[in-house]
């Protein structure tokens, strides 16, 4: 996003927290009725260029929200939709987006508040995993030939009971409107979302044999000096890896892994 969509979004993302700090808000339902305008403005183009053309003045285009949404979605929802296209966005897609994220980051307040948002940020992580391990269900849930309903009955059929309602919903969601994402990507997003709702983040950290509590005490502590925040692990076995870890945070990777250190050995040699 450019510099107007950020500032944007980061306006967007007050008035979601101010929103949903009142316990009178139901956060669940507020994510429903954003991620139905999100599918809204991802369908219809011309009508998301309307609302962020900068031609018209950002009053105008709210009332046009307002006027669109009110009756089919929630008064919060309106709100909040109303406030976001008074804002200027660099990109019309940039709104759709937004929007998105505001569902996501609603579903997630709601599992904070039920004292599930670990379990959800785990849940999301191992399905990951799972898809990344199994292409067959991975060709299933990004088929393009597959409709939206196949897909979430499938995912319904794998996940019902077994997930949080919130995990069931988001990765539902994300599967049936892809909206141009790889899978791994969505999921990667859902998982920073639920991080930093916690104001935590995420160190994805492989190793060869399962940490213990101890291991993974210390390996926490170690990093948020590192990085000078509070850390949440994501822990997976590679026996692959021969002993030691990787730990990846965003885009940094440190590597302390056996199969690392022969690999620099042969390199050295054959250099």
């Amino acid at each position: 996003m450019n510099s107007a969509s950020r500032e944007a979004l980061a306006a967007a993302r007050e008035r979601l927290d101010a929103l949903t700090d009142s316990t009178s808000v139901d956060a669940a339902k507020l994510a429903e009725d954003l991620a139905g305008v999100t599918a809204l403005l991802h369908r219809e183009v011309s009508l998301r260029r309307v609302l962020t053309d900068p031609a018209q003045p950002g009053e105008a285009r709210a009332e046009l929200a307002a006027r669109l949404l009110g009756g089919q979605v929630g008064g919060e929802a309106v709100d909040l939709v109303s406030g976001m296209v008074r804002s200027r966005w660099s990109q019309s897609r940039d709104l759709v987006d937004s929007v998105e994220e505001l569902a996501n980051t609603a579903d997630l307040t709601a599992a904070q508040r039920n004292g599930d948002l670990d379990d959800v940020e785990d849940e999301i992580f191992r399905f990951g995993r799972i898809v990344a391990s199994d292409t067959g269900l991975r060709a299933a849930l990004t088929s393009r030939t597959a409709t939206p309903a196949a897909k979430g009955e499938l995912l319904r059929s794998l996940l019902g009971g077994k997930a949080r309602p919130t995990t069931e919903r988001v990765i539902v969601r994300l599967v049936t409107q892809p909206r141009g994402r790889s899978l791994e990507a969505g999921l990667e997003s859902l998982s920073k979302l639920a991080a930093e709702r916690r104001q935590r983040t995420v160190a994805i950290v492989t190793s060869a044999v399962p940490l213990s509590d101890r291991q993974k005490q210390r390996l926490g502590t170690a990093l948020a000096k590192i990085y000078g925040r509070q850390m949440h692990l994501n822990l997976d076995v590679d026996p692959a890896v021969l002993g030691g870890i990787t730990v990846r945070v965003g885009d940094e990777v440190i590597n302390g892994t056996v199969a690392e250190r022969l690999d620099e050995a042969t390199r050295r040699m054959a250099g």
